[in-house]
């Protein structure tokens, strides 16, 4: 298992592409033999749905058979249908759909929520263009209202919506506004481990002994590594974006792996979970 794939993270991957499909709850004894198919091993399952737990993200619920288990919180069922318009939607944008603008001031009396609301906005898909200035393509201002309600960050916030009017032309002020050559690299870097992955699976046989764990591995590990993507780069238009950039490939190749691995995938989680009614063909993370 990379070490891009931490337990945590697999965890909430795996609920988001399964588990809102089954009665919600998985018991850890379920979550374990999930896991370790990507080769996760049992106490760092446990460590980690107690942290979940810690933070919120995982609440105690039966499962479908009545056993002790755990679901998704409420706030974590937002974050993911928020993030669900992320991974699977690639609108073109274009450069007059305009920006959404997010304004703070926090008191120096509670300046250390100027860091969460830096790293927040920043996890998003913010970008900077002044100090408390921060801004976005305009379709994420949903997601992005959710997220500070959600983090009662909200009374320090200020959002707007506009156009770039000047007075350097909006290519170069994203530059400025975005780390591009990063967030360039990180399609790259998903490009070099999933390419291959996919050029396998459009090689091979679609069914076969085993088949249905290798999509469900190959299923979770791809989306793991895809659903940072869409945060770090917010979907700029083409126009404002360095010639060749990478964003349209890597986004082509989730999608074919998504189309070809997903449904298989289902077919091993509904034998490990007997009773679970999971659907082939239903889209969530």
């Amino acid at each position: 298992m990379a070490e891009l794939h931490t337990p945590r993270s697999l965890i909430v991957t795996l609920y988001g592409a399964y588990g809102r499909e089954t009665s919600g709850s998985l018991a850890v004894a379920e979550l374990i033999r999930l896991l370790a198919a990507v080769g996760v091993d049992a106490p760092s399952v446990r460590s980690s749905v107690s942290r979940l737990k810690r933070r919120g993200l995982l609440v105690a619920q039966p499962t479908a058979l009545g056993s002790a288990g755990y679901a998704l919180s409420d706030d974590a069922r937002q974050l993911l249908d928020d993030g669900d318009r992320r991974i699977y939607a690639h609108p073109a944008p274009r450069a007059d759909d305009g920006w959404v603008l997010a304004v703070f001031s926090v008191p120096e009396t509670e300046r250390s929520k100027r860091h969460v609301l830096r790293s927040r906005l920043a996890r998003l898909g913010f970008g900077s263009a002044a100090p408390g200035v921060w801004l976005a393509p305009a379709h994420l201002y949903d997601e992005a209202r959710h997220t500070l309600e959600r983090l009662q960050l909200a009374p320090y916030v200020d959002l707007f919506t506009g156009n770039h009017l000047g007075f350097a032309p909006t290519a170069e002020a994203v530059a400025r506004w975005w780390d591009l050559p990063a967030i360039a690299q990180q399609h790259e870097d998903f490009l070099a481990r999933h390419e291959p992955v996919l050029r396998t699976w459009e090689s091979r046989a679609p069914a076969g002994p085993g088949s249905s764990e290798a999509a469900y591995r190959d299923y979770l590990l791809v989306l793991d590594s895809w659903r940072r993507l869409p945060y770090a780069d917010p979907g700029l238009p083409a126009g404002l974006l360095p010639r060749a950039w990478p964003g349209a490939r890597s986004a082509d190749v989730f999608a074919r792996l998504h189309a070809l691995l997903r449904d298989a995938g289902a077919g091993f989680v509904r034998g490990e979970l007997p009773g679970s009614g999971v659907r082939a063909g239903v889209v969530s993370v």
